[in-house]
């Protein structure tokens, strides 16, 4: 079955934690029947805390509590934080946990990097904000910038689908149908969605099958706001292809990062896309983590996929893809303003002199590797989606937790 563009969905865009978290608690708190939670990464911090209490109180009136965590971005939770839970009735699963080796945590690769909130099969959140007080501009300079969306409509069962096949182990038969055709007779009034997910088997490719496919469709812009930045060798030649057809193609990266390297590799990228016109910025106000996208005001994205290695080739990610003008240009306008305000545009670097040979010979590896990298990952340590419930083995303090907990619940 091919998955198609569904209409009739009203969305609101919620730019980070400020607006992102109270709308997702407000939901939770208003929930009747059921909450599916999937993260990457749960705090025991004020934002978690706020989480756990509200799910809480959801689980006490009789709401079914489904939360879905990453072994490796959510294995600092402690016991108590867990055995309340838990212990509450919230049925709590970890993906791909693993014991430290020597302190170090080493289930790195192919990780749940999904943030969907579904509510009573009615309410959606998509986005890139985790549940942690890093998302709020009181933390500080290091404060995320980032994006999400809250939905309704149609979409939502296709979600909520999903997320439940997620936790009962449901294979997907769906295939996804990138690009922008054209509403089908008849179609619901409301902007049109396709929720597009990438895993490890069926569906290695799709979130960037539909970048590529968006780019290629491009007539006049193409504005990418993205935290990691290092894309397959295919998705550059999009971009570029696109600049030199006259497209406005313009990149927002990190300038201040979370982590140095990343603005290091991207830069690796930056003289190749700008030999055809592409204009990079950087956004230096505060470490940028957003994963959104718009082109020609007729179609955007926003989701937890970022444009990297990790991202496109081994995570388990999800973006919404949308077609609506209207929140097309909010989304837009909200990156123009970043530009404006807060973002520096990197020159060009001049011509390399004859000496710097190592320029060239850098670049000759880069894009071997990007080329390359897409059919070589799967050799790379594949982790099928191991959800952990309480009793199995779940990491140091999070195994001592749930386990405990399943002990005194007999």
């Amino acid at each position: 079955m091919k998955q198609r563009w569904t209409g009739g969905n009203r969305l609101r865009l919620l730019e980070n934690g400020e607006a992102y978290f109270p709308a997702v608690f407000e939901a939770i708190a208003s929930a009747q029947r059921e909450v599916v939670l999937e993260t990457f990464i749960l705090f025991e911090d004020k934002v978690g805390n706020e989480l756990r209490d509200v799910l809480l109180a959801a689980a006490r009136r009789g709401v079914r509590i489904d939360l879905l965590v990453d072994g490796f971005g959510s294995s600092e939770l402690t016991q108590e934080f867990i055995s309340a839970l838990t212990s509450a009735g919230v049925q709590l699963r970890v993906f791909d946990p693993a014991q430290r080796l020597f302190g170090v945590r080493v289930n790195v690769l192919r990780r749940m990097h999904r943030k969907i909130v579904v509510v009573d099969a009615q309410r959606a959140f998509v986005g890139g904000i985790n549940f942690s007080v890093d998302h709020l501009e009181e933390f500080g300079p290091q404060a995320k910038q980032d994006y999400a969306v809250e939905v309704e409509g149609p979409i939502v069962a296709e979600i909520h689908r999903f997320v439940r096949g997620v936790i009962r182990r449901e294979p997907r038969t769906d295939q996804v149908r990138p690009g922008m055709p054209a509403s089908p007779p008849g179609a619901a009034a409301g902007a049109e969605m396709i929720f597009v997910t990438r895993d490890n088997h069926q569906h290695r490719n799709d979130i960037e099958r539909h970048y590529r496919a968006a780019i290629r469709a491009a007539r006049e812009r193409v504005l990418i706001a993205n935290a990691y930045f290092f894309p397959g060798y295919l998705l550059l030649r999009e971009m570029r292809r696109a600049a030199r057809r006259g497209v406005q193609v313009m990149l927002i990266l990190q300038g201040e990062p979370d982590m140095p390297i990343v603005k290091t590799a991207a830069a690796l990228l930056y003289g190749y896309l700008q030999r055809d016109g592409v204009r990079i910025y950087e956004y230096c106000k505060r470490p940028l983590h957003g994963k959104v996208a718009v082109v020609d005001d007729v179609w955007s994205t926003v989701g937890s996929s970022n444009l990297d290695p990790l991202s496109l080739s081994l995570n388990l990610e999800s973006n919404l893809v949308i077609r609506d003008a209207a929140f097309t240009r909010d989304l837009g306008q909200r990156l123009e303003e970043l530009i404006a305000n807060n973002c520096k545009e990197v020159a060009p670097a001049p011509r390399a002199p004859r000496w710097a040979f190592w320029r060239p010979l850098r670049s000759f590896f880069v894009f071997h590797f990007l080329r390359g990298f897409p059919s070589w990952a799967h050799w790379l340590p594949d982790h099928a989606p191991k959800l952990h419930r309480p009793g199995k083995v779940l990491g140091d303090t999070v195994a001592t937790a749930v386990e405990q907990t399943a002990r005194g619940a007999r």
